[in-house]
């Protein structure tokens, strides 16, 4: 039986588990320094496909946390990489923000508003009536509808706000097309890491505080699973579904060696 000693890469989710409303979690900074340590490969993943990999460091760096750019991946970056595999230097109609058309422009896609190969939809605060009737226009003309990620709904500071999932379910319903959704609860999205880090699912352990995305992933990825309860997910809620982690602790301090 697998164990977390036979773990020899990381993967970690970021919000809920390194940090809180830009705050550290106890411990994150010295995970991160027993891995940087050690040479364990590792990275830094999430579902919000806005921001750009310099962004998300820079904003770790405000919180504490030393994460170079490089060991951070992206619900857009996997977007982007998947749709580089499937149609090298294809188009797309986008609704998002600068870390998904940036992401999407480095790996070769043509961001055009006339007949694209694609419609891709990831979070932004700036939905349209406009972008949306158009993106409905072409997937019914027949562009493949692709999303960043099914989050329905985002925190902020004052409360929630409808996310990508919501507004794919309203494209779904003037076009009778559900999409393609490329982040998690996809494992799609942590395949694409490991493959980032030379990693095998075998040796490779994931840390997430959400029962139904990173947990289900995490283990339709093959994955050495570990629930952290300082986000999302409690240990009632874990009783709710079939399936366990393999490890639940408090927080990424218990991860820490001592």
């Amino acid at each position: 039986m697998r164990t977390r000693a036979d773990i020899a890469c990381w993967l970690t989710d970021m919000d809920g588990v390194l940090v809180h409303e830009n705050r550290p979690i106890p411990g994150a900074a010295e995970l991160l320094a027993q891995w940087r340590d050690a040479g364990t490969p590792f990275l830094v993943l999430t579902n919000n496909p806005i921001y750009t990999r310099r962004d998300l460091a820079a904003r770790l760096g405000r919180s504490g946390l030393d994460v170079p750019e490089e060991r951070i991946w992206t619900s857009a970056l996997a977007t982007a990489q998947f749709l580089k595999s499937q149609m090298p230097g294809g188009s797309a109609f986008v609704i998002g923000e600068a870390g998904l058309t940036t992401a999407l422009h480095e790996a070769g896609f043509i961001m055009t508003e006339t007949q694209p190969d694609y419609v891709v939809v990831g979070e932004t605060r700036q939905y349209s009536f406009e972008a949306i009737t158009m993106a409905i226009r072409f997937i019914n003309a027949g562009a493949r509808f692709i999303i960043t990620n099914p989050d329905s709904t985002g925190p902020t500071p004052s409360g929630v706000v409808p996310a990508t999932g919501s507004f794919a379910a309203l494209i779904t319903k003037a076009t009778g097309r559900e999409p393609y959704v490329v982040g998690k609860p996809n494992p799609m999205m942590f395949r694409s890491a490991m493959n980032q880090i030379g990693a095998h699912s075998e040796n490779t352990g994931m840390i997430g505080d959400r029962m139904d995305t990173d947990v289900i992933a995490g283990i339709e990825a093959g994955l050495h699973t570990v629930l952290v309860l300082s986000g999302i997910s409690d240990r009632a809620d874990v009783e709710r579904y079939p399936f366990r982690p393999d490890e639940i602790v408090d927080s990424v301090a218990d991860l820490v060696e001592t």
